[in-house]
């Protein structure tokens, strides 16, 4: 069975004030997505894949998608369906 956590690569920005904003992430097929707005950050857990972070919801390709950033450093998203 497939785990319904992807690592994924994300490219971010900081801002002055200290906000992290993820820009863009790269799928396990090599896809780039872009992230066209950030409509929400608050810290959440991934019900279905596990683990906890920082949950952003973004929209991508006019879709809400959500991706989250672990306290250890590294970005997840939920597998489709999982």
């Amino acid at each position: 069975m497939e785990s319904s956590k992807v690592y994924v690569d994300v490219t971010a920005e900081f801002s002055k004030e200290g906000v992290l904003t993820p820009k863009s992430f790269r799928w396990t097929d090599g896809s780039v997505y872009e992230i066209q707005r950030v409509k929400d950050i608050r810290r959440a857990a991934s019900l279905k894949a596990g683990g906890v972070g920082m949950r952003y919801t973004c929209i991508v390709n006019g879709r809400e998608s959500y991706l989250y950033y672990e306290d250890n450093n590294m970005w997840f998203m939920e597998r489709a369906g999982a």
